[in-house]
């Protein structure tokens, strides 16, 4: 790749990232979140058992750590209850409240308006192509970063 090609790309990508993340962020806000929480809450509502924190942290690709901290920032919205594992004294579930699930449609919505505004005016060729190849991209800095892949189908 030639440098001035190199450049273009680096400055796609982290305006594209940035940009997003940003508009997610003013989106997110309306819903009393911060990027990261709905992704958090929506894999917690998947599960309607709840799931452990270690298991939510592995799941979304995080340090437990951090899941902690997350849940924490999260929790005056009463959108998630801590339940103890009955088979492990030591551990709690993390369970979405009846609010959580209430929350997930306007998530989902939100994602769905942040995708329309970002691809949607874009012809439906060249948005597989744009997709097919940031998803190749994303395999291969999976692999430098040492993130499992992620399931096909």
């Amino acid at each position: 790749m030639e440098a001035s090609e190199v450049r273009r790309v680096n400055r796609a990508l982290n305006k594209t990232s940035q940009l997003y993340r940003a508009a997610k962020a003013r989106r997110l806000a309306a819903l009393g979140l911060h990027p990261g929480q709905d992704v958090l809450l929506w894999v917690l509502a998947q599960e309607p058992d709840g799931m452990t924190v270690s298991r939510l942290a592995a799941t979304l690709g995080i340090e437990q750590p951090t899941a902690t901290r997350s849940l924490a920032r999260l929790e005056p919205g009463g959108w998630f209850r801590r339940e103890p594992v009955p088979t492990d004294r030591r551990q709690v579930r993390i369970v979405v409240t009846e609010a959580g699930h209430r929350l997930l449609p306007d998530i989902e919505r939100t994602w769905a308006e942040l995708a329309e505004l970002t691809m949607g005016a874009v012809d439906p060729e060249r948005r597989e192509i744009a997709l097919a190849v940031l998803e190749e991209a994303n395999d291969r800095l999976r692999e430098v970063v040492g993130e499992e892949p992620l399931a096909q189908g």
